[in-house]
């Protein structure tokens, strides 16, 4: 499914950078106490234009794709030197 995500943002944003050779490991206490894991990876794309409705949507879509409650999709300001 990686995969997919990597070709999908290459087509549509024009580049891609996947960090999923070590993936971070996430825990939480759901609301039983139950610990929970997730492996976490991180996409990297850098983009002229933030299109927010076709991210937040795409971060939906991930969600389904997944089974997750949340995930992640954050914007930050880059100056390229």
């Amino acid at each position: 499914m990686f995969d997919r995500i990597r070709l999908e943002l290459t087509d549509i944003v024009g580049g891609v950078t996947a960090f999923l050779r070590s993936p971070a490991v996430g825990s939480w206490e759901d609301e039983s106490g139950e610990v929970k894991r997730d492996d976490v990876v991180l996409f990297e794309v850098i983009t002229d234009e933030l299109d927010r409705a076709w991210w937040q949507s795409f971060r939906r879509d991930l969600e389904k794709r997944f089974a997750q409650q949340s995930i992640s999709v954050r914007a930050t300001d880059v100056e390229m030197l």
